[in-house]
Order: structure tokens, then sequence, then C-alpha cells
């Protein structure tokens, strides 16, 4: 069969190479077009367009390229129907997503939607635009089920490929690891300053401005796939910042604790069992607009899924280096650590096993053949 998949994002590439890994054992006849990235790209089939292409951060970033936006969407609409799927799989990326759903399902291609967007958070409405142009939606979170059985949507609940992702990766060595990068044994504390330059230009140098008052520790900057060294080093002034690129999964197995950006590295730190702080800080004008919109009590992943406050948001004006100071002492040792360690084991239990990736490809050729 033929798949049109499009993922818009750094996580997307990582659930969409996992699924289409999947696919492959269970259709021998696949053949795959795709938006995405260097780990789709591995399983073979035609990359048309790169995520980080494609990655515009908050509303006032959205509105200064919306030239470059909507060339996209005209050049993918027209890819589609040069291609003919037998499928267009959707990954999350809804402000681009649902709109190409929308055409497809116009010209008559089946649309599976696999990692629902965020409209438990904000813009419940898209509701309608779902149950008109997605013929299955697959979802990873245990609370989506019910959400969308609210709205008389039948979706599949398939677990977290997050679990999946992290079960296949290989168990580091710690210390050629550390040998490889230059560490020493000093406990490590990594910071995700995100995957694009605003949000890192942001963060970044809040995160750098706590390491004076931990020298007992080392600070390493996990860096986004998408981004060279080049971008991070305007923002390190000391030779003792280590910079370690791609190799999130590596560096989570040797930290202590990590500063993290609001998104799914959130939940990849909770269950590699790594401490963490979440840390956002945004255009003011896209945060305003969005406190005003998102009907969330939390930003994280893990404090979303818990319903409760889990690990310590620091947002806007509350990320500062006080504050960032003063609760990265609590997890780092003591009651607060082993607390956030408690509730992370609590939280694996919740999202359930491995196999996120083969349950949705099982139940995307099923239904592909009914």
């Amino acid at each position: 069969m033929k798949y049109y998949i499009i993922a818009g994002e750094a996580s997307g590439d990582l659930h969409g190479a996992n699924l289409m890994k999947a696919l492959r054992k269970e259709d021998q006849n696949f053949d795959f077009r795709f938006w995405g990235g260097d780990l789709m790209a591995e399983n073979g089939g035609k990359l048309i367009k790169h995520y980080r292409d494609l990655a515009f951060m908050g509303f006032a970033e959205v509105a200064m390229n919306l030239r470059t936006i909507m060339g996209n969407i005209s050049f993918c609409k027209k890819d589609i129907l040069e291609y003919k799927p037998d499928v267009l799989i959707l990954i999350d990326y809804p402000g681009f997503n649902l709109r190409i759903a929308e055409f497809a399902k116009s010209k008559g291609i089946k649309v599976f939607y696999y990692i629902s967007p965020q409209i438990w958070a904000w813009k419940e409405g898209r509701i309608k635009s779902i149950k008109k142009n997605v013929d299955r939606m697959f979802v990873i979170l245990p609370f989506e089920k019910d959400f969308y059985k609210k709205h008389n949507f039948d979706v599949d609940f398939v677990g977290h490929p997050l679990i999946d992702a992290i079960d296949d990766s290989e168990k580091t060595d710690i210390e050629a690891f550390k040998k490889e990068f230059g560490l020493d044994d000093r406990p490590i504390i990594s910071m995700l300053p995100g995957s694009r330059k605003q949000e890192i230009s942001k963060s970044l140098p809040l995160m750098l401005s706590v390491k004076d008052s931990f020298k007992d520790y080392q600070f390493v900057i996990a860096g986004a796939p998408s981004l060279d060294f080049d971008f991070f080093n305007q923002f390190i002034k000391d030779d003792q910042v280590k910079f370690i690129s791609n190799r999130t999964y590596d560096l989570f197995q040797v930290s202590k604790a990590a500063l993290v950006t609001s998104g799914t590295a959130t939940l990849e730190a909770a269950l590699f069992r790594v401490p963490e702080i979440v840390c956002y800080r945004a255009n003011f004008i896209s945060y305003f607009i969005g406190k005003k919109l998102v009907k969330i009590d939390y930003i994280s992943l893990v404090n979303l899924i818990m319903d409760s406050e889990v690990v310590t948001e620091l947002i806007q004006e509350d990320f500062n280096t006080e504050r960032l100071s003063i609760e990265l002492k609590y997890i780092l040792e003591g009651d607060g650590r082993e607390k956030m360690l408690s509730s992370f084991d609590e939280l694996i239990n919740i999202l359930g096993g491995s196999g996120a990736s083969e349950n949705t490809a099982k139940l995307m050729y099923k239904y592909l053949n009914e």
C-alpha cells in the first residue's frame, strides 16, 4: 500500500519512524512518502520536507511566517494528489495537518490520525473537523479515549510510543560516554532548552544562570538534531559547559536531574526517572493569547497525565535564576527527589506497557483491509 505520512516536529519524526518500522512488518508491499526527519528517512521511502523547515512557534511567529506556511499547504495538497496514496497518516501537528485532512477527505482519500491534537487543552471546537475528516484516530494518552467518547467519536487507545522508543534505546556505557564527551565524575544536570531557535534563545540563558551556584555538578546541553553547535555556542560563556547533540537518551541515562522546556522531553525525562524542572518562557504576545485560550492547569505532559503537579513548572516570570536554584536543590537530594521518583513509577504504570507502534500498525492495516 502507499502511505503518505506527515510529521512536523522532532517528536513526530521519532514516532513516525517507529510506526513505519511496524508498518513494514504488517505490509510487505509498503511504499512511503512523507514529511518528517532523519529518523523516518532511515525507513525508506521519499522525504519531501524536513520538519526543521516547518517549525514555527507561537502566535506571533506563525503570523510572521504565514506566507511560507500557506505555501507549504498548497505544495502538500498538490503532492498528495500526484502520489495518490491509499491512506494519509497524520502525526500530531494539528494546525497544518487538520487542513490537509479536510482536503484529503474531500478527494476521497482515507485519513488516519496518530497522536491526537491536544484539543482537550484548547480549540475543542476542532472536534467537528476531526469527526468529519478523520476516519480513525489513534490516541496515546489514557484520558483521551474518554474525552473523545464524550463527543461521540470512537478512537483507539494504543499506548504511548515513547515507552517503545526508550525500551529500544541501547544501554549507555557510562564511562565510555563520559570519556567521549570530556565529562568528569561530578553528577550531571542536563539542560533541554527546546528544538526551536525562539524557545532556546529565551530558555537557555536562564538555565545557564544557575550554574555557578552548583559547582559540584556539571551542566550539559542536549542539542536538538535540527540545530548545530554554532547556534548554541552564542549562549555558552564557559568552556566547562558541555554540548552533546542528538544523544538525549544517552544523556538521560547519566543525568542526576534535568531542566526541560515544556513538550515531549518532559515525559521522556520522567520515563528515564530523571527528576526535572519544567521551564517555559515565550514571546509575551504569544503567551498572553495562549493563556486566554488554553483550558488546562499544567503545561507538562507528566502533570497532565497525573492530574497533579508532580514536577514544578516555572512559567514566564517564575522562570528566573532564584526560583530555578531553589527548585533544583529540592530535587537533587532528599525527600523532594524521592517523592518525584515515586510519582514517576506511578506514571509509568498508568501509561501501560510497550507496543504502541505495533498496536497502531496492526490496527491501521486491519482497517485498510476491511
